[in-house]
């Protein structure tokens, strides 16, 4: 009788000593970061950098050789568990993308997101071809550079939406432009990437021909007929299961076929689950608190384990170049500020909010640095560049909220409470949305100099709604528009005590209600941010029905907005 392979006595404790002290340091450092205002997964990659090769190896080489040995039966499981990790992670990348969100935005979008791909994307080329000895470099060769572009080219999208929700512009005009334009990014570089690892490493005997055949295939029936039937299954599996484990395990089950399909072709187990994210995400039947315990349940277990792991691999002291982490950086921040800025230029914002589109889309974060990762694995790139991908991707994350916010706080024609809020309901008596935008434009109509009627202010403003709904967190609601006849802008508030619907993230009524109305050339992105900045605590809208009249609230909001620290990205 054959014996049956398995981890011996000492291997097993080691086992769990390894994944209980990568969780818990990366979950600690992570939080730290977080409480300084960085992306957590800063923290999760320094556990790794403090457990690996670069601290504990140099400090106790043999401590280190036996929680994390380079081989043997351990070495393996350890491996398997990162690559579960990185698989889910992708999941939920991928329940963040919105489709629709690229043809709500149409051209705007699409303008701002195919140059913010193709002049990082040719820069990238150019750095490989043009100056091959800059990135380390004995040879240039295509497979190089399509991963050096596309790694360029990539955003992190969760990292960018928790940058705008920080900053109050998540559900803005400009949020809108920034998230579709990041969703086009991510879809078309996973997609490229995947023909790249098709063909530099194809496996199960396809041809690197029938790999690229079968991933296009893949693609599209997942974007379409994939769709089509999850959207239909969800609504039975929610009535027939118990909820939400049957909706969890119907989604982790065939993120994981699908992810074993990909692996198959040869282009990773990543993409699949990506994938899937993207096609389950669409759907409407996706109740909220799925996606809700869904991330939680991958971001606090698997994604520390696997940024954290990420710092066992390399020795980051040994393998860090200055020059190299300089030119990688320099060539990123770049190629996407400026094709991303230059493309919403040409897609009608102006200078200023094109720039902060720009630096709103430099965030790389996680995406860049398991492209890193996969890259790595397959011997394409050294250590050094692998080093550098990473610096240079927490830097972008770091870098992205603080800039953008400095470019949007000086607008032209800056907005002030004291004088563009210029009514105020403080009992609103409606029962929807719709009845609350109507009952505000018909006060906002008043101070349009008779360009607008209320009926067209509603129509403009439902337009918008339908594109995205306005509800931020903690009671609050921003309904706006632009108005190319309007002067200056125009600001209405509302309290609804019993509170209304407008789609809030965190689903909560929103209970003080801001119409803000600006004009083609006035910037709305300042009136939105400072109102957002006063509603960043639970406890806002309840200070706001304490107002009764429209001087009263000024002063409460002014007061709070001037005590609130500057936002930054926590992702």
């Amino acid at each position: 009788m054959e014996s049956i392979a398995k981890l011996s006595h000492n291997e097993s404790v080691m086992l769990f000593l390894a994944l209980g002290l990568l969780i818990l340091v990366a979950r600690l450092l992570g939080e730290v970061t977080r409480r300084l205002h960085q992306p957590a997964v800063l923290g999760e990659i320094l556990a790794g950098v403090l457990l690996g090769p670069t601290v504990l190896g140099a400090l106790s080489p043999a401590a280190f050789q036996t929680l994390f040995p380079p081989s043997g039966p351990l070495a393996v499981v350890l491996d398997a568990f990162s690559s579960v990790a990185i698989a889910l992670f992708l999941l939920v990348a991928g329940l963040e993308v919105d489709l629709s969100t690229i043809w709500q935005n149409g051209k705007l979008a699409l303008k701002t997101g195919v140059v913010g791909m193709l002049l990082p994307f040719g820069l990238g080329f150019a750095a490989v071809f043009g100056a091959p000895s800059l990135l380390g470099l004995k040879a240039p060769s295509l497979a190089f550079g399509f991963f050096f572009a596309t790694a360029l080219a990539i955003s992190a999208l969760p990292v960018i939406a928790r940058t705008l929700m920080d900053l109050g512009l998540y559900k803005s005009e400009l949020g809108m432009v920034i998230v579709a334009a990041a969703v086009f990014n991510d879809l078309v570089g996973w997609i490229v990437f995947a023909f790249v690892l098709g063909v530099i490493s194809p496996s199960g005997g396809l041809s690197p021909g029938a790999t690229l055949w079968m991933t296009l295939a893949f693609v599209i029936l997942m974007l379409t007929l994939g769709r089509a039937l999850l959207n239909r299954a969800l609504p039975l599996l929610q009535k027939h299961t118990s909820w939400p484990g049957g909706v969890l395990s119907f989604t982790l089950g065939l993120a994981l076929l699908c992810a074993a399909f990909t692996e198959f072709l040869g282009i990773h187990a990543v993409f699949g689950a990506f994938l899937f994210g993207v096609a389950i995400g669409d759907s409407s039947h996706l109740r909220e608190q799925t996606r809700h315990t869904l991330d939680r349940f991958i971001s606090f277990f698997f994604a520390p384990l696997f940024f954290a792991s990420i710092g066992l691999k390399v020795d980051f002291a040994a393998h860090f170049d200055l020059l190299l982490t300089v030119a990688v950086l320099a060539i990123a921040c770049t190629g996407k500020i400026l094709g991303c800025g230059l493309g919403a230029r040409w897609g009608g914002l102006k200078w200023r909010e094109s720039f902060a589109v720009g630096f709103g889309m430099n965030a790389r974060g996680a995406m860049e640095i398991i492209l890193g990762l996969l890259a790595l694995q397959l011997k394409l790139i050294e250590p050094p560049l692998f080093v550098a991908l990473v610096v240079m991707a927490l830097a972008t994350s770091m870098l992205s909220g603080p800039l953008m916010q400095r470019l949007i706080k000086k607008p032209r024609a800056p907005f002030a409470l004291k004088t563009d809020l210029r009514d105020f309901i403080p009992a609103l008596e409606v029962q929807t949305a719709d009845e609350a935008i109507d009952a505000l434009c018909e006060k906002a109509a008043a101070f349009t100099k008779g360009r607008y009627s209320a009926k067209e202010i509603a129509q403009a403003v439902k337009a918008r709604e339908a594109h995205m709904p306005t509800g931020l967190k903690n009671g609050l609601a921003l309904p706006h528009a632009r108005l190319e006849k309007l002067e200056a802008p125009v600001c209405v508030a509302a309290l609804s005590p019993q509170g209304l619907d407008f789609g809030a993230e965190d689903r909560k009524p929103a209970q003080a209600i801001f119409l803000l109305l600006t004009s083609q050339n006035q910037d709305a992105i300042a009136g939105l941010s400072q109102i957002a900045s006063a509603f960043r605590d639970a406890g806002a809208a309840d200070r706001a029905l304490r107002c009764a009249d429209k001087a009263s609230l000024i002063q409460t909001l002014t007061e709070t907005h001037a005590h609130e620290p500057a936002a930054n990205a926590a992702l």
